[in-house]
């Protein structure tokens, strides 16, 4: 729960996300839909991605962002977040809720100057 409760703290500035519970473990979600959850192995994350992204990620660092033949199809990816600096994670976070917020939360964002 550590890195569950970091990439918590770490979204708590982006409008709308709320804490919740997605398929048995914590999630965070935005407008009712995932941006991420707490895989039910401690040390990953799954991080809702654009696949584009996704596949320059796990080509540069593949011990650290993982796809698996579940989630091949899916915008989503596997993350091990310990290996990850917070201002990394951070941006991670704030791209899989930009993929996700309703339009007015994104004005809301992009008006506070945050990004």
């Amino acid at each position: 729960m550590l890195d569950y409760n970091r990439v918590r703290d770490l979204a708590e500035d982006l409008p709308g996300v709320e804490q919740s519970e997605s398929w048995g473990t914590p999630s965070l979600k935005v407008g009712g839909k995932m941006i991420l959850r707490q895989h039910e192995d401690p040390e990953l994350m799954v991080v809702k991605v654009a696949l584009d992204e996704r596949d320059a990620l796990t080509r540069e660092r593949p011990e650290v962002f993982i796809v698996t033949p579940h989630y091949e199809k899916y915008p989503y990816m596997l993350v091990k977040t310990a290996a990850l600096a917070d201002d990394e994670l951070r941006e991670l976070i704030t791209e899989a809720w930009r993929m996700t917020a309703p339009k007015r939360l994104l004005k809301v964002f992009d008006e506070r100057g945050t990004s």
